[in-house]
């Protein structure tokens, strides 16, 4: 992979893993039972984040990356914030199990695209006459 392509996938990585950490805190969010209808729209536009994102990045990789199928389960037995607040304690806490899980596999991810940036050779900088 290209030293530039590395790079536009590690910030897309880094953007993903955001929309993971609000994906949780609407999770905290249901658990207060303290939510609006504002809530539930960021909700979903996280959800969708999620999804689409997903596709590109295993476009972008082969292998390294925690199940589809996971994600797409976690993502369906969560489909609104009203849902997971009718949801019991265990219920809550299984929710969260499941993220955690899938966070950690995308931290990992994250981690080993860093070690290839750091390990991919300097980019030579060429100025408009073409010299060093």
């Amino acid at each position: 992979m290209s030293t530039n392509k590395l790079d536009q996938l590690i910030q897309e990585m880094e953007h993903y893993v955001e929309c993971w950490k609000q994906f949780s805190h609407y999770i905290g969010v249901a658990r207060s039972k303290q939510f609006t209808q504002d809530d539930e729209d960021q909700f979903l536009e996280i959800k969708s984040a999620i999804t689409q994102q997903l596709e590109l990045i295993l476009a972008s990789l082969e292998g390294g990356v925690p199940p589809k199928e996971e994600i797409h389960q976690l993502m369906s037995e969560a489909p609104s914030v009203r849902f997971m607040s009718e949801l019991n304690e265990g219920g809550i806490k299984a929710l969260e199990n499941k993220w955690h899980k899938l966070y950690l596999g995308w931290q990992s991810t994250l981690g080993q695209l860093k070690v290839a940036q750091r390990q991919a050779p300097p980019r030579s900088r060429w100025n408009f006459f073409g010299r060093k």
